[in-house]
């Protein structure tokens, strides 16, 4: 049986490098001191088709330096959780299983000093060096046990990052915890929600945080296949779903059922048309108590653009998906995204609705100083379906309604692209845009460059391997 996630540029690949050489073409902006650092799945071992899902895959980070105009370093390391790490050494991995197998794939940041690699729904997440080798897992000194989550949000003015994670051991409930910018968790609120949903990611303004309570929820009879002898499996199922959802599943029973959840397997989150689709508003300093939830039209929302306060409401950029695995249970595929507008009218009660773009697009970003704020600016890719690679970077003007494309031509395909300005007080594109562009002609990557005005190319750092198509990455600039 095929999967396209583990075809074309998809497929992982198989070496690490420490690359000190790189040709460049064109001028790196002298104001880039930092490393530009991308995460995303990548098997280490030999996967079965029929059963992986792209979300599972074992995490790979891969960073460039840049320094005084020059490209010092390209280097891409796996992650190397225990059985990563096992399987590098030439042991056998197979004892290692649950959220401990499961690979930090999904963003990687700059905190307090540290690099830190991140995924969700109750696995660790781990602290890299500055050239990426794996330190061990982060708990942020002891102050936030349990996961996290691939999507905080740090707040421009205190630097706190703010977050909201989710696991299906924790049933009807997801947590908001904020960081503050010495690496150690000062708050943290149990939010009830409807039942054990997939929370990617959240919003954040400078009042508010808002929960995205939609219809993909963990699916017992996933977990109990992987877990259970077929003659148990029916009552099993009816057990663990009457649990999950409505109270916080005991640990033992977290423990079975996460025990077969391995990397490289399938993902035991489901379409669930039968769960209310709705989003939760609280004010930054409430608790469960405070949070007013709105009802919005069935769809999924990995990633929304950003969000701010505006009177007496709140404005909600998201890339809006009609279904998420629902049929296609191998990634995202369900749909074209389309870039949407949710307007919170917190007076009358209701969320209004409005399509800004219906072009495929996803992995949009802002200017992170405006986090929280109103953006004139936002960044997509194109997406073909769910999440495959289109040919384009999108760059949204929320003031006049405009877009601009920059295609970058004979079937190259560019993947998420951050946002630097180029000094502190930079206009909102005055800067560069980077991420890496895949060319299916040479099989090779470069991280490109582009002018976050005109979104002409400043320079292009070649690659000596493809940077397969992933997930997240940032700018971390040196302290």
């Amino acid at each position: 049986m095929g999967n396209k996630f583990l075809e074309g540029n998809f497929a992982p690949v198989s070496r690490e490098h420490t690359i000190t050489e790189l040709a460049v073409t064109g001028r790196i902006p002298g104001f880039l001191d930092g490393r530009y650092l991308r995460n995303g799945p990548n098997p280490l071992s030999e996967v079965d088709p029929a059963a992986y899902h792209w979300f599972m895959g074992d995490g790979m980070v891969h960073g460039v330096r840049l320094r005084d105009g020059k490209a010092e370093w390209y280097r891409n390391r796996w992650v190397r959780n225990p059985a990563v790490a096992a399987v590098l050494g030439g042991e056998d991995a197979s004892r290692f299983c649950g959220l401990d197998a499961l690979g930090a794939n999904t963003n990687v940041i700059g905190h307090a000093g540290k690099t830190l690699a991140l995924v969700e729904a109750g696995a660790p997440i781990y602290e890299l060096t500055d050239e990426l080798d794996t330190v061990g897992r982060c708990d942020f000194d002891g102050t936030l046990p349990g996961g996290y989550t691939a999507h905080p949000k740090r707040d421009p003015r205190t630097g706190e990052l703010h977050a909201v994670s989710y696991f299906f051991g924790m049933g009807n409930k997801v947590q908001y915890s904020v960081i503050d910018a010495g690496g150690r968790v000062r708050r943290t609120v149990d939010v009830e929600v409807t039942g054990s949903p997939m929370m990617h990611d959240f919003s954040l303004t400078e009042e508010h945080v808002v929960f995205y309570d939609l219809p993909v929820t963990f699916d017992a009879g996933t977990a109990v296949a992987a877990n259970v002898p077929g003659a148990l499996r029916t009552p099993a199922k009816l057990v663990l779903s009457a649990m999950v959802g409505k109270v916080r599943v005991p640990d033992p029973v977290t423990a079975m059922m996460a025990g077969k959840i391995g990397a490289n397997g399938g993902l035991p989150y489901r379409w669930n048309p039968k769960y209310p689709a709705r989003i939760g508003v609280m004010p930054r300093d409430g608790g469960n108590g405070d949070v007013r939830w709105f009802e919005v039209e069935p769809c999924y929302v990995f990633h929304p653009l950003n969000a701010y306060d505006d009177g007496d409401g709140i404005v909600l950029d998201v890339v809006r998906h009609p279904k998420m695995f629902d049929r296609e249970l191998h990634g995202p595929d369900e749909g074209g995204p389309t870039l949407d507008r949710w307007t919170v009218d917190l007076a009358a009660g209701k969320v209004i609705e409005e399509r800004l773009d219906d072009r495929g697009q996803e992995f949009p970003r802002v200017d992170e100083r405006l986090v929280g704020r109103r953006h004139r600016y936002g960044y997509a890719m194109s997406a073909d379906g769910g999440a495959n690679p289109g040919g384009s970077l999108f760059k949204h003007d929320f003031h006049t309604g405009s877009r601009q494309e920059r295609a970058f031509g004979a079937g190259r395909q560019p993947g998420e692209f951050v946002f630097v300005p180029s000094h502190a007080d930079a206009a909102e594109d005055d800067g560069v845009l980077m991420g890496f562009v895949f060319d299916p002609a040479s099989q090779r990557s470069d991280l490109t460059l582009l002018d976050a005005g005109t979104l002409e190319t400043v320079a292009a750092i070649h690659l000596p391997d493809r940077v397969p198509n992933g997930f997240h990455g940032n700018w971390v600039e040196t302290a």
